[in-house]
């Protein structure tokens, strides 16, 4: 089946799977607001590389002025913009929905599901929760950087298993390897952990995605981190998925000193399918742009203060991003020295 798609923001993943989608044959819209990257596109294509494979693709390309022009409602619109910029492109998106049954697809990290629903109405959002890694570092060209099966967990607010999100699971295995979820909230919190461990130890010290699992001190530092997201999102009523493979309660576990170095073992293991890939906090502070840290660890902290959930490591982690105004952090190992100095002896 085909179906015509809209992208509000063509960053790595949004251009990673735009571009997959267009070449599957799918019609396939780009809107960013990064005016380089949309006039590369326009001239040379859209060049992909990495895991998805080397491909030069041709696609529809807008600047954010010229979704005004869009005549033909799309069949779904992604939402694919960093946290911060989700009502107002959630609003752009919605006048551009096929009536009645058009969806938009909350296609971000961070947990911005209601937000989404709250604007778009429930009844016409679906949430995605993608597992696959991106890079953009020149306009015009995006890369995949993992290799795993499985690249994105399609999912329905209330847990049900619907038409709808089977169709779009099957649109979207042209990409990646697709399932519909039940577990839509579990599997959020999953990647909420997974992105409050790499991102912002990511930024701060400016080691990748698999660095970031095999250094010692950073590793044990997301093992504290998902810990907290973890008993966060159980006091929350959720049910969390593993993440990378290993139990939520292992992560618990090892905070806890128990099995904490076979944790780290198991995450050092499998940081061979993230060569090459840089957390998309890091491509953000390598950018000199505001980063999602507000709507990653700071969300894990406010819902803490709100569940009775104490969250010291990414408590800590936020202040230190805080200290620095948008453009103003470089990246160096030292910054985490803060950070090591908190965990147990």
């Amino acid at each position: 089946m085909t179906m015509r798609i809209g992208i509000i923001g063509a960053g790595a993943i949004g251009s990673v799977v735009g571009g997959m989608l267009t070449k599957a044959g799918h019609d396939v819209t780009l809107i960013d607001q990064w005016p380089e990257h949309v006039e590369t596109m326009r001239k040379n294509g859209l060049r992909l590389s990495g895991t998805c494979g080397d491909h030069t693709v041709r696609v529809k390309a807008l600047h954010i002025y010229e979704a005004q022009a869009i005549s033909e409602p799309f069949d779904a619109v992604f939402i694919s913009v960093k946290s911060y910029d989700t009502e107002w492109a959630t609003s752009l998106g919605i006048q551009y929905l096929q009536k009645p049954n058009g969806v938009v697809v909350d296609f971000q990290n961070g947990i911005n599901d209601e937000r989404v629903a709250a604007i778009a109405g429930r009844e016409r959002t679906l949430g995605s929760v993608i597992t696959i890694g991106a890079g953009m570092y020149e306009p015009g060209h995006a890369m995949r950087t993992d290799s795993g099966a499985v690249g994105f967990k399609i999912g329905e607010h209330d847990g049900r298993d619907t038409p709808r999100a089977q169709a779009l699971a099957k649109v979207m295995n042209d990409v990646a390897g697709t399932k519909v979820t039940t577990n839509l909230w579990g599997e959020r919190w999953s990647k909420l952990a997974i992105n409050c461990m790499a991102n912002p130890i990511a930024g701060l010290s400016g080691l990748g995605t698999a660095e970031l699992r095999t250094e010692p001190g950073p590793r044990r530092l997301a093992v504290f981190l998902a810990a907290e997201v973890v008993r966060v999102g159980r006091a929350r009523g959720f049910e969390i998925e593993p993440m990378w493979g290993i139990g939520a309660q292992r992560f618990v576990d090892a905070a806890g000193g128990r099995g904490l170095e076979e944790v780290e073992a198991d995450l050092g293991r499998d940081a061979k399918s993230r060569v090459g890939g840089r957390p998309s906090l890091l491509q953000d502070v390598i950018r000199k742009r505001r980063t999602e840290i507000e709507y990653l660890n700071g969300y894990v902290v406010d819902e803490g203060r709100k569940a009775g959930v104490a969250t010291p490591f990414n408590q800590a982690i936020v202040e230190l991003y805080r200290r620095y105004g948008v453009g103003e952090l470089t990246p160096d190992p030292k910054n985490l020295e803060p950070l090591l100095k908190l965990l147990p002896r």
